[in-house]
């Protein structure tokens, strides 16, 4: 896969493991929403400011995001090494907003328990037709 085709196949998919580091060193693992936004290397999630995994980035900045399909027969998995950002500006929050987000920010865009995660692509690992490579991103 190339750079275009790996930011194809990432656009279709559904959902993301993000991954952080604990205050412990160990790899902490959650499924997310897809990404909101992906401008360039950068990928924009949104989630609770009070959530482990803010707190985590807050100290340690290295991250990983994960994309998969699991077919019958084929499986591809993209792997991005990285750090995060937890964003709280409110120009970042409004930009990523969405109508029904008020189901989880009672207070709206204001909300101080919304935040933007901001994931910014060093490098890539592929897992497809029982190979594995890296890319340079």
């Amino acid at each position: 896969m190339n750079k275009e085709q790996i930011f194809n196949f990432i656009k279709k998919r559904k959902t993301a493991l993000i991954a952080s580091v604990d205050e412990n060193g160990f790899p902490n693992v959650k499924a997310m929403l897809a990404p909101r936004k992906i401008k360039g290397h950068d990928f924009y999630f949104s989630t609770n400011t009070s959530s482990l995994r803010v707190a985590h980035y807050q100290a340690n900045k290295k991250a990983c995001i994960y994309f998969f399909r699991r077919g019958l027969f084929r499986y591809t998995g993209v792997m991005l090494i990285g750090t995060m950002q937890v964003l709280t500006d409110q120009s970042s929050k409004d930009a990523l907003w969405r109508t029904g987000d008020t189901i989880f920010y009672h207070q709206g865009k204001t909300d101080p328990d919304y935040c933007v995660l901001k994931f910014t692509a060093q490098k890539c690992r592929i897992y497809q037709d029982l190979k594995t490579s890296w890319l340079e991103i």
